[in-house]
């Protein structure tokens, strides 16, 4: 399955639209796609728009590229990526992403389920579904 990139200002990033489902609520989100990020983050907002209690969830801690600190809180949430559900441990956090109004999806609970190929001259995204 392929993505294409999208552009925020000058820069084309690798961003996907996934569906997240908590109950029998289901929303569509986009996400970063970020070989860097050892887990998924996603905004409290959405969280509490699919109906989960965020402050009830495990509290964490995540250092930032810039050193500061910020404290997340992790729930069991199911993922939808292009038809295929997971069910996965997410962190909820607020503002994110910033003005960019996206998550994150890493190494835990993304790069775990699937083969991922980035092409930054074609601006897409290969996912493949791990076995």
């Amino acid at each position: 399955m392929k993505f294409q990139y999208k552009k925020y200002g000058p820069f084309l990033r690798p961003v996907i639209s996934i569906r997240l489902k908590h109950k029998e609520i289901v929303r569509d989100y986009e996400v970063l796609v970020d070989s860097g990020a050892d887990i998924c983050i996603f905004d409290s907002e959405i969280g509490e728009l699919i109906g989960i209690d965020i402050l009830n969830g495990r509290p964490e801690k995540v250092t930032g590229v810039a050193g500061q600190s910020s404290v997340y809180f992790v729930h069991s949430v199911e993922v939808i990526i292009g038809g295929w559900p997971y069910t996965i441990e997410a962190g909820f956090m607020p503002h994110v992403a910033g003005a960019f109004n996206y998550g994150v999806v890493g190494q835990k609970g993304f790069f775990d389920n699937f083969i991922v190929k980035f092409d930054l001259l074609k601006e897409e995204i290969e996912l493949k579904q791990r076995k």
